[in-house]
């Protein structure tokens, strides 16, 4: 299988990670109107598709143990794990999608995965320390503190909306009010945080001892755990939906052939990342970035996010010169926490 062989390029993995992990949901807009749940049948399908290719291609060339027998020689124990972590994940991140469709990235992504960058990091470190933990955990901290930066700026910005729109008369009887809408996706963050800073625990016990998962094996099992929960899973999301009137599987149909193929950019587009880190994750120890390590700087993804919705959504538009001073401040606080992320491998004790 194709591993990394230096410092800079298992470094240079766990950027792709972010770069990944940061713009997959931009084809959730591009899709256009088209509700999430429907969405995420070609999202989980392009997870499944990227992560078997990978497998088959990369994961079967070059030296040492191959894919195919990896799969082979690897305990059930592993298999379920690995598959475990890709029901997990796949729960976790259908919260995160249903909190986009509610209140869009600036409140699904700083708040559920700020929740699950705190617990990943801190899960990882304990089953795999790697690198400084002073730098590593100063990072994360520096990370946290930018989330808070720019979910109290979001909050902020949308306060500003409703007085600038706010009309005299009274709200008519049946109107959605802010506070609720804000509720539901705080709610559904939550939820998602704590489901995701738990998946990749799942996936570093899939990997350990010798009858373990491999960084491809991983990746084509964990696409089978998002591919085949997905129905499972949809069936509630569907049928008791956050937002909008219960859905059919014959709704699926109804979408463009545009629209299937953003949903399954967006699955082939996460997976990419998602392999990326396992891989970087996997380096031989000498050059090795480490989970805890590759993980934060994946969770970078926040910053990436959010730099599409600054200069591409143009989501703070017409946003106070206070406001906007708030986002840059969280711009350098990501910069300087992922940099303290990067370096603490040169200052291991």
């Amino acid at each position: 299988m194709i591993l990394p062989t230096t410092y800079e390029a298992a470094l240079l993995l766990t950027f792709l990670t972010m770069a990944c992990w940061g713009s997959w949901a931009n084809t959730m807009k591009f899709a256009g109107r088209w509700r999430f749940e429907l969405f995420y049948f070609d999202y989980a399908f392009g997870v499944a598709l990227t992560g078997t290719v990978l497998a088959l291609t990369l994961g079967s060339m070059g030296e040492g143990l191959t894919f195919a027998d990896n799969l082979l020689i690897a305990s059930n124990r592993s298999i379920a794990l690995g598959f475990l972590a890709g029901c997990v994940f796949n729960l976790a991140n259908m919260l995160l999608v249903a909190a986009i469709a509610v209140a869009g990235l600036a409140v699904a992504f700083p708040i559920g995965i700020g929740l699950a960058l705190v617990i990943g990091v801190v899960w990882s470190y304990i089953l795999n320390p790697q690198g400084n933990p002073w730098l590593l955990f100063a990072g994360a901290v520096l990370l946290v503190a930018g989330i808070v930066v720019i979910a109290s700026a979001h909050r902020r910005f949308e306060l500003e909306k409703r007085q600038a729109t706010q009309a005299p008369a009274r709200p008519r009887t049946g109107t959605t009010h802010s506070g609720s809408v804000g509720f539901k996706a705080i709610g559904l963050s939550l939820a998602c945080g704590l489901l995701m800073g738990s998946f990749y625990p799942l996936v570093e016990m899939s990997k350990a001892g010798e009858l373990g998962l491999r960084p491809y094996a991983v990746a084509f099992v964990f696409g089978l755990g998002v591919l085949l929960s997905t129905p499972v899973y949809n069936l509630v999301f569907m049928n008791v939906p956050v937002e909008g009137p219960p859905l059919r599987i014959r709704n699926y149909f109804d979408g463009t052939w545009k629209q299937h193929l953003w949903g399954l950019a967006g699955g082939m587009i996460w997976m990419v990342g998602t392999t990326a880190n396992f891989a970087a994750a996997a380096a031989p120890p000498e050059v090795q970035v480490g989970p805890a390590i590759s993980y934060a700087i994946g969770q970078g993804a926040v910053l990436v996010s959010t730099l599409w919705g600054l200069l591409y959504w143009k989501e703070f538009r017409g946003a106070s010169s206070g406001i906007m001073t708030r986002v840059w401040v969280m711009v350098l606080l990501f910069v300087a926490g992922l940099g303290m992320i990067s370096v603490a491998p040169l200052y291991a004790r």
